[in-house]
C-alpha cells in the first residue's frame, strides 16, 4: 500500500460536502426499489384511495409495523417493491378495497450502515442511505484530512441482512486523484457493513535553503524533488538548485544520495538544499 500515493480530491469531496450539509428534506433522497427494509427504517406510505392509511411507520426489531385496517404487517427483509405489492394484496383480499393505489417509500434510513475511518475530519458510522457512493460518504465524514494519502479504502464485509450483497470480504481500492479527474468509474456505490479507510500519507522532510523547511505528506506517487521543494515553498535565494542531496535510509543503512530536481523521492527521504558558493 505504501508505494500508492495519489493527490487528495479536495474540489470533489468539498464541493459535495457543500451540498450534503444543506440536509435534503427526506422525501429528496432516492429510494433505489431493491432496497432491502430493516429494523429502525422509517417507511412513508402513500394512499391515494384514503388519505386516512397515509403517513410515516417505524418498522420495529421484529421488522414488521402496524398498518390501519391490517394491524401487524411484516416489511423486514422485503424490497420496497415488495411491501407495496403484499400490502395492495392484502387490503383486496380482506375486502377493503377492489384495486388499492398505495406507493412505499423510504422517509428515514436506519437499519444499514458504513464506517468511515482514517484520516477523515469525523470518522464514525454513518446511515447508508439511498444510493450513497464514496465521494458522498467521505463529504459526509468532513472531507479527508491534510495528512491523507490520495487512496481510500473500500473493506467489503458480509452484510448484516442475507441477500443484500455478495458474501466474503472484498477489498476495493478507490484512487480519488482520479476521481477529481472525471473518472467516476471509481466512484463506488456503497453497501450495507462497507467500511471505508483513508489511510495516512508517509513523510518526507525538506531542510536547508527553502523557505518553508519541515515535515510534509506524501500524498501523491511518484513525486519529483521538485514537487517536494515546491510543498516547502522552493528554494531561497541563497540555494542552489544544483546542490541537493537526500539522506534516505536503504536496507537499513543511512546514505546520502546526490539527486536532480527531475528525480523522484520516496517515503522518509530528507532533502537538503545546499547553499550557494557564490
Amino acid at each position: 500500500m505504501s508505494s500508492k500515493f495519489f493527490t487528495a480530491a479536495i474540489a470533489i469531496i468539498m464541493f459535495a460536502g457543500a451540498l450534503i450539509a444543506q440536509n435534503p428534506p427526506p422525501q429528496s433522497v432516492s429510494n433505489p426499489t431493491n432496497y432491502v427494509v430493516g429494523p429502525q427504517d422509517v417507511l412513508f406510505i402513500t394512499s391515494y384511495d384514503q388519505n386516512d392509511l397515509s403517513g410515516r411507520f417505524t418498522v420495529q426489531a421484529d421488522g414488521t409495523f402496524t398498518f390501519p385496517m391490517i394491524g401487524r404487517f411484516l416489511a423486514g427483509g422485503s424490497t420496497l417493491r415488495q411491501i407495496e405489492a403484499r400490502l395492495k394484496k392484502q387490503l383486496v383480499d380482506e375486502g377493503f378495497f377492489k384495486n388499492p393505489q398505495i406507493t412505499v417509500s423510504i422517509d428515514t434510513y436506519k437499519s444499514q450502515k458504513i464506517n468511515i475511518l482514517g484520516e477523515v475530519r469525523s470518522p464514525g458510522t454513518y446511515v447508508l442511505t439511498g444510493d450513497m457512493d464514496i465521494v458522498e460518504a467521505l463529504a459526509r465524514a468532513g472531507s479527508t484530512t491534510p495528512s491523507a494519502t490520495g487512496e481510500a479504502i473500500i473493506v467489503r464485509g458480509a452484510p448484516d441482512k442475507p441477500g443484500t450483497a455478495d458474501e466474503g470480504e472484498k477489498i476495493i481500492h478507490i484512487e480519488l486523484k482520479q476521481l477529481q479527474d472525471g473518472k467516476l468509474a471509481q466512484n463506488v456505490l456503497l453497501r450495507d457493513n462497507d467500511t471505508i479507510f483513508v489511510p495516512r500519507a508517509e513523510t518526507i522532510y525538506v531542510f536547508g535553503q527553502v523557505k518553508n523547511p519541515g515535515a510534509y505528506a506524501l500524498q501523491q506517487r511518484n513525486t519529483t524533488v521538485m514537487q517536494a521543494l515546491a510543498l516547502a515553498g522552493g528554494i531561497t535565494d541563497r540555494g542552489s538548485s544544483n546542490r541537493i542531496r537526500i539522506t534516505r535510509v536503504v536496507n537499513g543503512k543511512t546514505k546520502d544520495v546526490h539527486v536532480k530536481l527531475t528525480d523522484a523521492v520516496m517515503p522518509g527521504d530528507t532533502i537538503v538544499v545546499s547553499e550557494r558558493f557564490f
